[in-house]
């Protein structure tokens, strides 16, 4: 499962960088698999977390 996430990774930076206009770095975030909601994941970037549908569609999760 690492594996997938970390060649996911470059991708879903992408789509955030689209989602919140600023650059984001592989390196920056942190992916992990929604338990709410099948083929969905948590992104952790900085002090926010954003929800990744199975669509691509990007949604902040609450504020921190």
């Amino acid at each position: 499962m690492d594996i997938i996430y970390a060649a996911e990774k470059p991708s879903i930076a992408r789509l955030l960088s689209r989602h919140t206009r600023k650059l984001v770095e592989p390196d920056d975030i942190q992916v992990t698999e929604n338990p709410d909601q099948t083929g969905s994941f948590r992104i952790d970037w900085r002090f926010r977390q954003y929800l990744l549908a199975p669509n691509g569609a990007i949604a902040p999760l609450g504020s921190s």
